[in-house]
């Protein structure tokens, strides 16, 4: 699939979450076939009603055959908590592995949720910072969003504001903060943008009204180099030649 080419089945993997089900909503919004994965469809009742509840485990890829049939897009939302590197590996690593395992090499237009402050060295941070890197190896279109602190904006700021190089790391609101809403459009906006394709930004909102159309803010980025499995600006302070055997694997498979 082409980054021209609108999607129009969305699965969105972190659903029940703060952010996934603004996502969501967004998708149904505007107007995608949204597909949600749950663990559990009967303890899902608060998402829209408009969505289509899977049932998945993303940490098992032998259980996402149906979730990720039919789908041109995906958006993933999930996230575990900082400093447990543990479920980092099988939450924000895992379920990006698993989804390109069930896709099996069928293409898909790709928005990853991961973190402002990524690619500061430290165990939870090094496995969302590895599944930005499947992302870019899958041969995908993408946008990889790196939003700063959740709902720590004031009123008065709203206008969404794209950076790139990672360089805020106080691991506090003093590295940017932005509305979960406004993170779910922004990820939902990406699916059918050109601009926005192979984009790696951090997400934050300064001071001033939302834009009402982001194209001009997403092509006003640098795009990743064709080839590499880091973000256009990123620090080079995680070498492959460094990395797990398992994860170098997981990396040449997909090549």
């Amino acid at each position: 699939m082409t980054a021209a080419t609108k999607p129009r089945v969305v699965l969105v993997v972190g659903a029940t979450g703060s952010v996934g089900r603004h996502v969501v909503t967004e998708a149904v919004r505007q107007g995608y076939e949204t597909r949600a994965l749950v663990r559990d469809a009967a303890r899902a009742g608060k998402l829209n009603p408009a969505a289509h509840k899977i049932v998945g485990q993303l940490t098992d890829a032998t259980t996402l055959a149906d979730a990720v049939e039919g789908i041109d897009a995906v958006v993933f939302t999930q996230g575990s908590s900082y400093g447990d590197a543990t479920a980092a590996e099988s939450v924000d690593y895992g379920a990006v592995k698993n989804v390109l395992v069930a896709l099996d090499g069928r293409p898909v237009r790709i928005a990853l949720m991961t973190a402002i402050g990524v690619t500061r060295r430290g165990n939870s941070h090094d496995w969302k910072r590895r599944g930005e890197r499947l992302v870019r190896a899958s041969g995908n279109a993408y946008t990889i969003v790196r939003p700063g602190w959740f709902d720590y904006n004031d009123a008065d700021q709203l206008e969404i504001t794209l950076l790139q190089g990672d360089t805020r790391h106080a691991a506090s609101p003093a590295d940017g903060v932005v509305a979960r809403r406004q993170i779910a459009r922004v990820l939902v906006d990406s699916l059918a943008s050109d601009a926005a394709d192979h984009l790696t930004f951090e997400l934050v909102a300064e001071r001033g009204a939302e834009q009402a159309d982001l194209e001009p803010v997403f092509a006003a980025l640098d795009s990743d180099p064709v080839g590499t499995i880091d973000g256009v600006r990123d620090e080079g302070n995680m070498p492959a030649s460094s990395e797990p055997r398992s994860v170098l694997a997981d990396l040449s498979s997909l090549e």
